[in-house]
């Protein structure tokens, strides 16, 4: 019985992350702002830097802090069942919103929820993303170089300190963060990325 019970307990933790990191938030509120389809301006993805190309600045700041917001909510969500379902909330809502089952399985590119699972499980390493996020934009002016700067120097960090659950979970989500980064990463060794306050980041 108590096998069943933890099993259960695990898949519902993965399925209730997933519906709620697959609410597309940017996709809803650009159509309630009147700017149409989302995923028919600039890039086409569902997030806060395309929401940002509608020119709508505060829509934009509420779908980052949104898409974050849900991340940690999971988590929480999941910790009332223990730690392994904490874990397992935070991956069902990073994969919800790379894989929204509402938009035929095409979200967004994960930054801002990775943050806010970061958040929740082990809220240090936010801090650690978003100082080294900082540091790189400062240096280099791209966004997409920070997050996949930052992303790669969560889990390192993550296990030098004896994280190593938490980390294996993020390095996972590092490789799909890259891999949803795929095109940024081609136009960043081609010096075609745009810079911040360009038109592309």
């Amino acid at each position: 019985m108590l096998a069943t019970d933890w099993s259960l307990y695990h898949l519902l933790a993965l399925a209730v992350g997933y519906l709620l990191g697959s609410i597309p938030f940017g996709f809803i509120l650009a159509k309630l702002a009147g700017h149409g389809d989302l995923r028919e301006i600039g890039s086409g993805n569902i997030g806060a830097t395309n929401v940002l190309r509608t020119g709508n600045k505060p829509l934009a700041a509420l779908t980052l802090l949104l898409d974050l917001l849900k991340g940690t909510a999971a988590v929480l969500i999941g910790a009332h069942f223990g730690p392994d379902a904490a874990l397992l909330a935070g991956l069902g809502a990073f994969l919800g919103h790379l894989f929204p089952v509402w938009l035929g399985f095409h979200g967004g590119k994960g930054v801002a929820t990775y943050i806010g699972v970061l958040l929740g499980l082990y809220w240090p390493g936010a801090i650690v993303f978003c100082a080294t996020w900082l540091l790189v934009v400062a240096i280099a002016r791209y966004s997409s170089l920070s997050a996949l700067v930052a992303s790669a120097a969560v889990p390192c960090w993550l296990f030098w300190i004896g994280e190593t659950r938490i980390a294996v979970l993020f390095l996972i989500f590092t490789v799909l963060l890259y891999w949803r980064h795929a095109d940024n990463i081609g136009r960043l060794v081609r010096g075609e990325e745009g810079r911040i306050g360009g038109k592309r980041t």
